[in-house]
């Protein structure tokens, strides 16, 4: 039986992979009056006196939502809020298993921007975070921008976990191809949510002269080819526009071959097999694959090898140097609700970037990035982000 069928099977025994647990058992008159009626007044007249008493005394102080409109949900596209139930419920799963923290998946019937934006800033009293996940691009930019005001760090996982990740990835990979990121041409395939937050990153880590300046060159291609000043048929897409702005300094035109033309580094986020062997035979010498398409990368790892791919990497756990945002989210938001914070900065996703890369201590062309079940990692990424945000 495959590992399909298997999950299909579970979930129906499970009938959810989550359960709600109470702290405390009430077993007498007593203990009814301290968790409930009369004592509980008490402890509502103390938050409505001072509303930052909610950290002390009650769940929000350890709790997250996991907020999806379903539009973009894994490879599987718009499949709606009931179909992207399973997928919150695993969220839900990971930040508990990995960071001790209760996060609860809510899915929501719209995909109305600012029917979403009301919403979260409508629950916003409960939790201490939001993690948006499986939003479409561009709703997700101007959704996760207008919720940074709301006192509680909002993050979407698919944008800056996928990128805090992929900088360790390319920290430990520079560093055996011999090569600094100020050196480093980057290509990357896809210009929707984790393209964006991947060429933001890239770019704002030259911001802190500390850590070290961005990397030399970034492209961008979508599935017309490499965004530039040029292109017509983006003048009226503002992402697209800002993308060419910061970006491609050379306005190179042309196809995803042409950007490859003595690229150190390209980078897949967007679908299955769309980078060919012969592509990467005209990349720099050490060529850096990282093919997160899922289910099915940008090209196969042994196909890449090939081609003379100097490290692969993709989003699979069955391949070497799985690239997962699993080893970002759990610890970045531990340190945020550890730091009490109020948003995610660039500086703490930069600090999570380094220190992940720093947890393995000999990366090989097979092992740039720590595995995703080392219980090890999360901690460590969690006191980094947490004294980021204290230093700002």
């Amino acid at each position: 039986m495959n590992i399909n069928k298997k999950s299909v099977l579970l979930h129906k025994k499970l009938k959810g992979k989550l359960e709600v647990v109470p702290k405390f058992k009430v077993k007498t008159q007593e203990d009814l009056s301290l968790v409930y009626t009369p004592g509980v007044a008490e402890v509502c007249k103390e938050i409505a006196k001072d509303e930052k008493k909610a950290y002390e005394l009650t769940i929000k102080n350890n709790s997250v939502a996991i907020i999806s409109d379903g539009s973009a949900v894994l490879g599987l596209g718009n499949i709606g809020p009931y179909g992207a139930i399973p997928v919150m419920e695993g969220k839900a799963l990971l930040f508990k298993e990995y960071a001790n923290i209760d996060a609860f998946p809510i899915c929501v019937n719209t995909q109305n921007s600012f029917e979403i934006i009301n919403l979260v800033k409508n629950i916003a009293p409960i939790f201490a975070g939001v993690n948006l996940e499986d939003i479409s691009a561009p709703r997700c930019f101007e959704i996760e921008d207008a919720l940074q005001d709301i006192g509680i760090p909002v993050f979407h996982d698919d944008q800056h976990g996928t990128a805090i990740v992929l900088l360790a990835a390319l920290i430990n990979s520079a560093k055996l191809a011999g090569k600094r990121l100020t050196d480093l041409k980057v290509v990357i395939s896809g210009a929707g949510a984790a393209g964006t937050a991947i060429t933001n990153l890239l770019l704002c880590i030259g911001h802190d002269p500390k850590v070290c300046e961005s990397v030399k060159e970034i492209i961008i291609c979508d599935s017309k080819g490499i965004i530039s000043k040029d292109r017509t048929d983006i003048e009226n897409n503002p992402h697209k526009m800002r993308l060419a702005s910061i970006t491609n300094k050379k306005n190179t035109n042309g196809s995803l071959s042409d950007a490859l033309e003595s690229a150190d580094v390209f980078i897949g986020v967007s679908k299955g097999d769309v980078l060919k062997p012969s592509l990467i035979k005209k990349m720099a010498p050490k060529p850096i694959i990282i093919a997160m398409a899922n289910p099915t990368p940008e090209i196969m790892p042994d196909t890449a090898k090939k081609a003379g791919a100097f490290i692969v990497g993709t989003g699979r756990s069955d391949f070497p140097n799985q690239v997962n945002n699993v080893l970002a989210f759990p610890g970045v938001f531990r340190g945020a609700l550890d730091a009490r914070a109020k948003i995610i900065t660039n500086k703490m996703k930069i600090a999570a970037a380094f220190t992940l890369a720093s947890c393995v201590k000999n990366p090989t062309v097979n092992n740039i990035l720590p595995s995703a079940l080392d219980r090890r990692v999360i901690p460590k990424i969690a006191k980094a982000v947490k004294k980021a945000y204290q230093k700002e």
